[in-house]
Protein backbone atom coordinates (compact mmCIF):
# COMPACT_ATOMS: atom_id res chain seq x y z
CA UNK A 1 0.00 0.00 0.00
CA UNK A 2 1.39 3.34 -1.06
CA UNK A 3 1.62 5.96 1.67
CA UNK A 4 1.32 9.66 0.84
CA UNK A 5 2.20 12.61 3.05
CA UNK A 6 1.46 16.21 2.14
CA UNK A 7 3.56 19.17 3.30
CA UNK A 8 3.61 22.90 2.75
CA UNK A 9 0.19 24.20 3.68
CA UNK A 10 -0.28 27.33 5.74
CA UNK A 11 -1.72 30.81 5.96
CA UNK A 12 -0.98 33.20 3.11
CA UNK A 13 -2.33 36.57 2.02
CA UNK A 14 -4.29 36.95 -1.21
CA UNK A 15 -1.90 37.17 -4.13
CA UNK A 16 0.72 35.13 -2.31
CA UNK A 17 2.27 31.77 -3.15
CA UNK A 18 2.71 28.36 -1.55
CA UNK A 19 4.30 25.14 -2.71
CA UNK A 20 2.74 21.89 -1.60
CA UNK A 21 4.69 18.63 -1.58
CA UNK A 22 3.35 15.08 -1.71
CA UNK A 23 5.92 12.50 -0.64
CA UNK A 24 5.21 8.88 -1.60
CA UNK A 25 6.56 5.69 -0.03
CA UNK A 26 5.67 2.05 0.60
CA UNK A 27 6.11 0.70 -2.90
CA UNK A 28 6.31 -3.09 -3.15
CA UNK A 29 6.18 -4.55 -6.68
CA UNK A 30 5.64 -1.21 -8.36
CA UNK A 31 7.32 2.17 -8.13
CA UNK A 32 6.60 5.86 -7.93
CA UNK A 33 6.82 6.11 -11.71
CA UNK A 34 3.88 3.70 -12.12
CA UNK A 35 1.39 6.16 -10.67
CA UNK A 36 -0.38 9.24 -11.87
CA UNK A 37 -0.79 11.60 -8.94
CA UNK A 38 -3.49 14.21 -8.46
CA UNK A 39 -4.20 17.02 -6.09
CA UNK A 40 -7.71 17.46 -4.76
CA UNK A 41 -9.09 20.04 -2.38
CA UNK A 42 -12.08 20.22 -0.10
CA UNK A 43 -13.49 23.38 1.42
CA UNK A 44 -15.89 23.27 4.39
CA UNK A 45 -19.35 22.22 3.29
CA UNK A 46 -18.23 21.45 -0.27
CA UNK A 47 -17.43 18.29 -2.19
CA UNK A 48 -13.86 17.23 -2.83
CA UNK A 49 -12.76 18.57 -6.21
CA UNK A 50 -9.86 17.72 -8.47
CA UNK A 51 -7.36 20.53 -8.87
CA UNK A 52 -4.56 19.06 -10.95
CA UNK A 53 -3.07 15.76 -12.07
CA UNK A 54 0.23 14.59 -13.56
CA UNK A 55 0.57 11.33 -15.45
CA UNK A 56 3.19 8.65 -14.88
CA UNK A 57 5.25 7.86 -17.96
CA UNK A 58 3.74 10.52 -20.25
CA UNK A 59 3.95 13.28 -17.64
CA UNK A 60 0.86 14.97 -19.06
CA UNK A 61 -0.63 17.59 -16.79
CA UNK A 62 -4.21 18.65 -16.20
CA UNK A 63 -5.73 21.57 -14.34
CA UNK A 64 -9.18 22.63 -13.29
CA UNK A 65 -10.40 25.85 -14.87
CA UNK A 66 -10.34 27.57 -11.49
CA UNK A 67 -6.55 27.15 -11.09
CA UNK A 68 -5.31 27.06 -14.68
CA UNK A 69 -2.56 29.61 -15.21
CA UNK A 70 -1.95 29.99 -11.47
CA UNK A 71 -0.99 26.48 -10.29
CA UNK A 72 1.74 24.24 -11.66
CA UNK A 73 2.10 20.52 -10.92
CA UNK A 74 5.41 18.69 -11.28
CA UNK A 75 7.05 15.46 -10.15
CA UNK A 76 10.55 14.43 -9.09
CA UNK A 77 11.15 10.70 -9.46
CA UNK A 78 14.44 10.87 -7.56
CA UNK A 79 12.59 12.20 -4.52
CA UNK A 80 9.32 10.25 -5.03
CA UNK A 81 7.56 13.58 -4.67
CA UNK A 82 4.94 15.57 -6.51
CA UNK A 83 4.72 19.32 -6.09
CA UNK A 84 1.93 21.84 -6.54
CA UNK A 85 3.20 25.39 -6.96
CA UNK A 86 0.33 27.75 -6.19
CA UNK A 87 0.65 31.40 -7.22
CA UNK A 88 -1.75 34.34 -7.16
CA UNK A 89 -3.71 32.67 -4.39
CA UNK A 90 -7.28 33.76 -3.74
CA UNK A 91 -9.54 33.38 -0.70
CA UNK A 92 -11.58 30.83 -2.64
CA UNK A 93 -8.49 28.59 -2.79
CA UNK A 94 -8.86 28.02 0.95
CA UNK A 95 -9.32 24.30 1.55
CA UNK A 96 -7.67 21.12 2.75
CA UNK A 97 -5.49 19.85 -0.08
CA UNK A 98 -4.98 16.12 -0.63
CA UNK A 99 -2.81 14.14 -2.99
CA UNK A 100 -3.88 10.76 -4.32
CA UNK A 101 -2.65 8.03 -6.67
CA UNK A 102 -4.18 6.53 -9.80
CA UNK A 103 -2.68 3.78 -11.96
CA UNK A 104 -0.61 5.07 -14.89
CA UNK A 105 -2.71 7.86 -16.40
CA UNK A 106 -4.80 10.74 -15.20
CA UNK A 107 -8.51 10.45 -15.67
CA UNK A 108 -9.76 13.97 -16.26
CA UNK A 109 -11.88 15.30 -14.80
CA UNK A 110 -10.83 13.09 -11.89
CA UNK A 111 -13.26 10.95 -9.92
CA UNK A 112 -12.50 10.36 -6.25
CA UNK A 113 -13.41 6.68 -6.57
CA UNK A 114 -10.65 6.12 -9.16
CA UNK A 115 -7.88 7.01 -6.74
CA UNK A 116 -6.49 4.31 -4.48
CA UNK A 117 -4.18 5.92 -1.93
CA UNK A 118 -4.69 9.27 -0.22
CA UNK A 119 -2.67 11.50 2.03
CA UNK A 120 -3.98 12.99 5.25
CA UNK A 121 -4.32 16.48 3.78
CA UNK A 122 -2.74 19.85 4.44
CA UNK A 123 -4.66 23.04 5.20
CA UNK A 124 -4.27 26.05 2.93
CA UNK A 125 -5.83 29.30 4.15
CA UNK A 126 -5.80 32.43 2.00
CA UNK A 127 -6.79 35.44 4.03
CA UNK A 128 -5.71 38.97 4.81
Amino acid sequence: QVQLVEFGGGLVQPGGSLRLSCAASGFTFDSFDYYAIAWFRQAPGKEREGVSCIGSSDGRTYYSDSVKGRFTISRDSAQNTVYLQMNSLRPEDTAVYYCATEDLWCTWPPQVADFGSWGQGTQVTVSS
